[in-house]
């Protein structure tokens, strides 16, 4: 049996009950076998998969607050270090009732080889609790917030793990977190990212992950004799990446013409507008069905359904696991020939073989929708500068590293003979930078 399917194996067992994590393991090692198998007895001898594939560190903890009613609620946080050899932990708090440690561990996993394809020194790590901001009070989000960082604190720091936004985690909610972690240490460090622009947050963030999107995107086509102007662009999700994807898209001469939520989806055939979508989406926090009553030539559906509009490129924005195999074949037969993931693992890994399989370009999450945690660390930068940079210094910089980031992984896949296959590229590239710095350093 080869080293790849004995750790698949013993992955498989160790971590039975956590589908996420199982899926991106198996997509991962599986890519890099032949850089592993060029390495087979080496690697195994010195258990570097396994090493890989464990994380550093788990830490599960129990956060009690009281609501408005004064009933105590109590929710579970977690924060997984899993990989510290090329720089301090680096990844969001997702705060979402389908958190638990199989997510969390699948995300932090992800992170390890998307942090190290930017090329700055940041290792993976991700975090976050099962508690639901919708629908709490403004003072129910800080209790939470506070109660949650009186336990975290102990294990982040500017130099240790720095933790971001992610799912339910926004401004707000960094916030309050920064200031019970700044009440209770004493210290004003760059703990966290995704600050306010008042006390040490960075300009550009807010847009960093959609538009490094668009940017990997526009390159990748770039390289494959395409042009993303005048082309139709379907988008799901309605939050952060999503909204900045779709003008990132229109400023490149790209007409998106879908976004969606939780209860269903907007097709707008005259091209979304982009200061309609921010002000349901970012100042009312409402569905999309007031986005169609402000627009009568959009229609709204129910439930999900972006991927049967016909278009040239896809973007899925939303979660994990959106975009299945049906859907991809419904993209193939409408003539889509990119596919580009603002999400975490948003595709499917059959629908992700049968995208490759029809010769849709595919640009994997880990690499696409790395300039949300690039330029967290431009944040980091910033803060340990004690300087604040212009919106468009901060920008220039996002562009160079997710141009940089398709350059390396369309290399890495060329050098090892799968030219074409960006989701090997993007794991051999990360992989091939975490693994000198792991050997480097020892058995550790």
């Amino acid at each position: 049996m080869s080293y790849v399917d004995e750790v698949l194996e013993l992955v498989k067992k160790k971590n039975a009950s956590e589908p996420e994590f199982l899926q991106a393991v198996d997509e991962v090692l599986n890519s890099l076998r032949p850089v592993i198998e060029k390495n087979e007895e080496k690697y195994r001898k010195e258990a570097l998969l396994e090493r890989l594939t464990e994380p550093e560190r788990q830490i599960k903890f129990r956060v009690p607050w009281v609501d408005d009613k004064g009933q105590v609620q109590v929710n579970t946080g977690y924060r997984i270090q899993f990989n510290s050899a090329i720089g301090p932990y680096k990844g969001g708090l997702r705060l979402h009732p389908s958190v638990n440690t199989g997510i969390i561990k699948f995300l932090g996993f992800e992170q390890i080889f998307k942090n190290s394809l930017t090329g700055l020194p940041i290792g993976g790590g991700k975090g976050g609790s099962d508690f639901d901001p919708k629908g709490k009070s403004d003072r129910e989000v800080m209790a939470f917030c506070q109660s949650f960082m009186t336990e975290l604190y102990k294990y982040i720091g500017a130099d240790t793990d720095v933790p971001a936004g992610d799912i339910g985690t926004g401004a707000r909610e960094i916030g309050y977190m920064y200031g019970q972690y700044k009440r209770i240490t004493g210290l004003y460090e760059g703990v966290l990212t995704g600050k306010g622009l008042s006390y040490g947050g960075s300009l550009a963030r807010t847009e960093a992950t959609g538009y490094g999107l668009l940017y990997l995107t526009d390159e990748m086509l770039k390289s494959n004799g395409k042009d993303i102007k005048g082309k139709t662009v379907v988008v799901s999700g309605a939050g952060n990446v999503a909204i900045y994807a779709i003008q990132k898209a229109q400023q490149l001469g790209a007409k998106p013409v879908t976004c969606s939520d939780s209860t269903g989806w907007i097709y707008d055939p005259d091209g979304i507008d982009v200061a309609l979508l921010k002000e349901v989406k970012e100042v009312k926090r409402a569905r999309l069905t007031e986005y169609k009553a402000a627009r009568p030539n959009a229609e709204y559906h129910e439930g999900k359904g972006v991927w049967t509009v016909k278009c040239d490129i896809a973007l899925p924005c939303a979660t994990q696991n959106e975009l299945d195999i049906e859907d991809a074949k419904t993209l193939v037969a409408n003539g889509c020939f990119a596919v580009a993931e603002g999400a975490n693992m948003p595709t499917t890994l059959e629908a992700t073989k049968y995208l490759q399989q029809n010769k849709v370009l595919f640009a994997p999450g880990k690499a696409a929708n790395a300039g949300g945690v690039a330029t967290s660390a431009l944040e980091m930068s910033q803060n340990s500068e004690r300087l604040s940079w212009t919106f468009e210094e901060v920008d220039a910089k996002l562009k160079n590293i997710m141009v940089n980031i398709f350059r390396n992984l369309d290399d890495a896949a060329k050098r090892y003979g799968v030219e074409g296959d960006y989701v090997a590229g993007a794991n051999i590239a990360g992989f091939e930078k975490v693994v000198n710095a792991m050997e480097a350093q020892g058995i550790v």
